[in-house]
């Protein structure tokens, strides 16, 4: 597999800029790719984007980027931050210094935020426009101007993604792109609960969801397995309940230093964390690191395996509830984003009537502390708590009975993410010799992850309900980055688009070649990716 690249910081900004990272082979020496103007490559047509860009005006002469480019910003903190961050990305593979200036001038790639002529555009939209004296980005915020950035760099050549000086040049077609989101929940998951993965294996992560738009990130941090945060009011979770994994490996568990940490990158991705302790089943960990919770006072052991649905917690006990607020309250504390995830699923072990008493308790807890709940889709089966999302994990021949309980849970105003395990479960097979992931929700190639509409998947879900999708990835077989990133490329991006392009740009025929597009950059970035028959990739 691929060797990746490391993860390059910009200086002591906030916004360590995450495109850095080492290249895959040594380039030749730029003298033996001299580009002649009669070879020049002509610059990435404007609709050549993943996701599909809402509006698009080409036309007009191409920005060039030459040593003599500023990237042009206001004074405020947000639109300087994404400046240094493009500048982050472009200067290695460039060789250009690309000032980052809030100095007047009409020229050069210039940041903007303005009420001007973007009402349509909401916090997360922006226009771009290019022409011979600048690429100009608008937006009326700044994840905007972010999430433009992301378009610019995909209509650059892939070698901009390289961390060493490449030869150019450096064109960006005339004319206009104006986009805005679909939906806004666009989310990704990564368990770090089954294998556990470092605080730069996320960051790695974080940045390769951030390139294709990707803003909500949700952390696995509990399961049968292994308990993945520091609980000061419960030491042993962490380091007794996370000293193990799937196969019996070390495990590890996060700080809540480095959890603030991941927390304070993936909001300079534009990027919120939505973190996950799952009960009241999948909560082996928690019960073999404290006996008392436990309804037989009894610590089973560590469980290295890939079994489901055999723990629970004891839901008579009043320290459950002791338990669930101290965690809630703790990981509450250290996380700025609305959410709070329960879990909720495969509680196989709790029956229905204890479920229910379990979630009508716990809920409250969650707002006690200033967050709204979220959960999978069973929490339909008990009360969702005003302002709940439910996450739809069945399949698409899942019984007409549970489809129709998260119908009823949206008609009374529970939000629906939808995360289809036979269609955007990272983990699933491509093939029956794809050599890892697991194939349980059927096979799971590109064009079917792809090919579907939220906007109409789950009968009596109208498209008002729904929130937005997400991309689970288990690692019940993944250990490292490039595992990741095998299962993950080439499905993730279109499952970005699901949740970013208006449904009229949807089409598989026109999405694949637009997806084959995308293979020189990530050969750029290092990442890892399956090179599906279904998609016409370029030769190597």
């Amino acid at each position: 597999m691929r060797q990746h690249r490391t993860p390059r910081l910009l200086g002591t900004l906030l916004l360590v800029a995450a495109a850095g990272i080492s290249a895959v082979g040594a380039a030749p020496p730029a003298a033996d790719r001299t580009v002649t103007p009669s070879r020049t490559p002509s610059a990435t047509p404007l609709g050549r984007v993943v996701p599909a860009p809402a509006s698009v005006d080409p036309g007009g002469s191409p920005y060039r980027i030459t040593s003599g480019t500023r990237i042009r910003v206001d004074r405020s903190k947000g639109v300087r931050d994404v400046g240094s961050y493009l500048a982050g990305v472009l200067r290695p593979s460039t060789g250009y210094r690309l000032p980052v200036t809030d100095d007047p001038g009409g020229d050069g790639i210039r940041l903007r935020i303005s009420d001007k002529g973007t009402g349509g555009l909401g916090a997360e939209g922006y226009r771009l426009t290019s022409g011979k004296g600048a690429v100009t980005i608008t937006a009326r915020a700044p994840a905007g101007l972010f999430h433009g950035v992301q378009t610019l760099r995909q209509l650059l050549p892939a070698a901009v993604e390289r961390d060493s000086k490449q030869p150019g040049p450096w064109a960006v077609a005339g004319g206009t792109i104006t986009d805005t989101p679909r939906y806004g929940y666009r989310g990704a998951m990564l368990d770090v609960s089954r294998h556990f993965f470092t605080v730069d294996q996320v960051k790695r992560y974080i940045d390769q969801l951030a390139l294709y738009k990707i803003n909500t990130l949700h952390l696995h941090l509990s399961d049968d397995q292994g308990w993945r945060i520091a609980i000061d009011s419960w030491p042993r979770l962490a380091t007794y309940g996370g000293s193990t994994q799937v196969g019996g490996g070390a495990g590890g568990f996060y700080t809540k230093a480095q959890y603030k940490d991941l927390v304070r990158y993936a909001t300079s991705r534009h990027l919120e964390v939505v973190p996950e302790i799952d009960m009241p089943g999948h909560t082996n960990a928690a019960l073999a690191s404290y006996a008392e919770l436990n309804c037989d006072g009894v610590a089973p052991p560590l469980y290295t395996g890939t079994e489901v649905g055999f723990s629970s917690l004891c839901v008579d006990k009043p320290v459950t509830y002791d338990f669930v607020d101290d965690v809630v309250r703790e990981l509450a504390a250290l996380t700025p984003g609305r959410y709070l995830h329960i879990g909720g699923d495969e509680a196989h072990s709790t029956s229905h009537e204890d479920y229910v008493t379990f979630m009508e308790k716990v809920q409250p807890i969650v707002a006690k502390y200033g967050k709204s709940v979220m959960g999978w889709h069973q929490l339909t089966g008990a009360s969702p708590a005003k302002g709940a999302l439910a996450q739809y994990w069945g399949l698409d021949d899942t019984s007409a009975a549970e489809k129709e309980q998260v119908a009823a849970a949206a008609r009374g105003g529970t939000g629906i993410v939808l995360s289809p395990a036979d269609r955007v479960y990272l983990d699933m097979k491509y093939t029956a010799d794809t050599p890892l992931g697991q194939a349980w929700a059927g096979l799971v190639e590109v064009r079917r992850s792809y090919d579907w509409d939220p906007g109409n998947y789950l009968p009596g879900v109208t498209g008002s309900a729904v929130r937005g999708v997400e991309a689970p990835l288990w690692t019940e077989t993944l250990s490292t980055s490039e595992h990741i990133e095998y299962m993950a490329f080439p499905r993730l991006p279109g499952v970005a688009e699901l949740g970013w392009s208006p449904a009229s740009t949807h089409d598989w025929d026109t999405y694949k070649v637009r997806l084959a597009a995308q293979a020189p950059r990530w050969d750029a970035l290092g990442i890892d990716y399956y090179r599906s028959p279904q998609v016409p990739w370029p030769a190597q």
